[in-house]
């Protein structure tokens, strides 16, 4: 073992022991002088709105930032974090038909990006090069087509990584259910009408994902996004801490960009709700009308289509209504081919009920596979009809679950989904995230599992210190056996070899006790075999990967000994994976290679986390596994069992023999 130990591959850190800055989380429902925002060249304030450019200079640039930094990581290359935003903007030309260039929401290391440029250029972009000596990363609302930048059209949304060629782009629009398919339609939307239009951009960082939906400003938020971008390059182009705000630029074309309201947050809840309806509207003068008379003409006839419009309407929203319950009726209808899998089938009314519609307060994050929500339902319902204890009991008492909503839009592949499902619903280990059943509606799927109170490990290892501490060394060691346990059951404990292919410390969930669970075994084996949200996606996680993968067809159960040693490694130094380069032309800081380097100076404990205490001679046994299983030969890494059985070894040479003597005894 030991021999082998001076060659393995790792990827990905992170240290997020250094203090966060006080979070943000504002409000503006209008504007006024007094507005905590740093306002540049032209912008300003005019009733209550925020104006970005000057109608009478022939060139124009605006720009309004809030003053204080967005803390998008602890430290250079440090773990991205995320933010919510949410405004309301009105873009108006003079001339329709001479449209300008619209607005820009900003994140940039300065208020005045160099070399930035008006016109076409939003007041934040240059021409010269694609490369800024700041990040630069901007979502542009565009009310013109540039051929010299392939704009599709002159009204548009796109997502520009340091230069105003958009990185992704989509036509302005919404959308919105289309009655009973299951494909939504497309609404559009014309931002240059001087209508007052909202937008939301979601930052998720650790996903490295931009997500922008824009509506009218009183229609509800879409369930849909317009664009959402996710590339790990994104990391490239922010930094610790950068501005947020607004950028617009003209020449000779007058054009009114306003923002009418703003809110923001990066505290890890949504950006807070705009108060849209009393808001200005800038719309184009309507012309005068030939007389009174056909004033009121025209307001007769008016009142007359509203009535008759809303008798329609209530006739059809009655129809509609009974179409609906009709649909969802059929929607939840057992199949035939369904009855034969196992766990269990919930109701899709219960889920809706117990997870508060599946609302923003009971969202628990954002996985791979789709976004979890933690729902209460009656123990009844939870454990089912079999469960033991009287039934009135098992009513009064409710249990916490939680509820992962799977796309899944391959009808000829549904049922291969179902038959993964059920299989994996039949893994029963105590190291793993048990799965309670499951739900169907349409295409979409609900998988109900066990609630872990105690969230992720990752959230244990790198949280802020101010909101939970340090976990201790004893309890990371004993996580680290329970998923080895949970893996081992996987490879070897079934009736058949089962693969994770994700495992990361995102994945391991603690419960009451304090124990790790290993959740999401097997969806990655799904969304390969099914449709998966993103086709580019990689099945697993960078800097979990093995190397083999880059080249192999297929995992084997050493490329999740791979990832676990990953795991081991990140658990034991506090550490992530990888550190992203603070500049483009650097290379990654990789942990594999640091506790290499460490190990080949006689230095391996100097590798550990240094907020906990730990046996030395034990600590340096678990760094010494964590290297084999990383070898980036796959044949000599150890198997599940002998990690199993090194990591109790380790923990025998970290025991006093008076205290390994008691318990051996017990």
């Amino acid at each position: 073992m030991a021999a082998s130990i001076h060659h393995y591959l790792l990827l990905f850190l992170f240290s997020l022991s250094l203090p966060f800055a006080s979070a943000i989380n504002f409000l503006f429902n209008s504007f006024s002088a007094v507005s905590n925002l740093t306002l540049v060249d032209d912008a300003r304030v005019e009733d209550s709105v925020l104006r970005l450019t000057n109608d009478s200079n022939y060139y124009s640039i605006g720009r309004a930032f809030y003053p204080d930094r967005l803390r998008l990581a602890s430290g250079p290359g440090q773990a991205l974090s995320s933010f919510s935003t949410s405004f309301v903007f009105s873009i108006l030309p003079e001339i329709d038909s001479s449209p300008g260039f619209g607005l820009a929401f900003v994140l940039s290391n300065s208020t005045s990006p160099p070399g930035a440029l008006s016109g076409q250029y939003f007041g934040v972009f240059s021409n010269a090069t694609r490369q800024f000596p700041a990040p630069l990363l901007v979502v542009e609302f565009d009310a013109g087509r540039n051929p010299e930048f392939n704009d599709q059209d002159g009204n548009h949304v796109g997502v520009d990584l340091n230069f105003v060629e958009s990185a992704v782009t989509h036509t302005a629009g919404f959308y919105r259910a289309n009655g009973s398919s299951t494909e939504p339609e497309f609404v559009p939307l014309d931002m240059r009408s001087g209508r007052n239009i909202r937008a939301w951009i979601d930052f998720h960082g650790p996903l490295f994902q931009i997500n922008v939906t824009v509506a009218p400003a009183q229609e509800p938020r879409p369930r849909w996004p317009l664009i959402s971008y996710t590339d790990p390059v994104i990391a490239n182009y922010v930094s610790p801490e950068m501005y947020a705000g607004f950028s617009a630029s003209k020449v000779k074309w007058v054009e009114a960009q306003r923002v009418l309201a703003w809110s923001l947050s990066d505290t890890g809840a949504a950006a807070r709700e705009l108060n849209t309806s009393n808001l200005p509207v800038f719309l184009p003068p309507s012309p005068p009308s030939s007389s009174s008379t056909s004033v009121g003409l025209i307001a007769g006839v008016a009142s007359a289509c509203l009535a008759i419009a809303f008798l329609c309407v209530l006739g059809l929203y009655y129809h509609c209504r009974r179409r609906g319950k009709a649909r969802i009726r059929k929607e939840e209808e057992e199949e035939e081919w369904e009855s034969k899998y196992w766990p269990r089938r919930f109701n899709y009314e219960d889920l809706w009920s117990a997870t508060n519609g599946f609302c923003k307060e009971r969202l628990l994050g954002f996985g791979g596979f789709g976004k979890v929500y933690r729902g209460v339902l009656p123990a009844s319902i939870s454990r089912g009809a079999d469960s033991g204890g009287g039934s009135a009991a098992r009513e009064a008492e409710m249990e916490e679950v939680a509820v992962k909503c799977v796309s899944h839009d391959s009808k000829q592949g549904l049922r291969e989904f179902m038959a993964e499902i059920s299989s994996m619903g039949r893994l029963q280990h105590r190291s793993l995230v048990h799965m309670k059943g499951w739900c169907r509606k349409g295409n979409e799927l609900m998988l109900v599992y066990e609630y872990m109170p105690n969230g992720n490990l990752s959230q244990w290892l790198f949280s802020d210190a101010e909101h939970r501490p340090a976990l201790a060394w004893p309890a990371r060691r004993r996580v680290l056996v329970d998923v080895a346990e949970g893996l081992l059951y996987l490879h070897q404990g079934w009736e058949q070899v089962v693969l994770h292919r994700d495992v990361k410390s995102a994945n391991i969930l603690l419960d009451g006790d304090m124990r790790g669970r290993l959740g999401d075994f097997g969806l990655a084996k799904l969304y390969e075999r099914g449709a998966a949200p993103c086709s580019t996606r990689v099945v697993g996680t960078l800097g979990y990967l093995a190397p083999e993968m880059a080249v192999a067809s297929a995992p084997t159960a050493a490329s999740d000994v791979y990832s676990f040693g990953v795991v081991v490694l990140e658990v034991a130094c506090g550490r992530r994976p990888i550190e992203r380069a603070e500049r483009v032309e650097d290379d990654d800081w990789v942990l594999v290679d640091w506790v290499k380097e460490v190990y080949a100076e006689g230095q391996l404990a100097e590798a550990a986390d240094k907020r906990m205490e730990f046996p030395v001679a034990e600590m340096e046994l678990v760094l010494k596994l964590g290297l084999a299983c990383c070898h980036p030969d796959p044949e000599q890494r150890p198997s599940m069992k002998e990690v199993v059985e090194l990591l109790l070894a380790a923990e025998s040479v970290g025991t006093p023999v008076a205290e390994r003597n008691a318990q051996q005894s017990s």
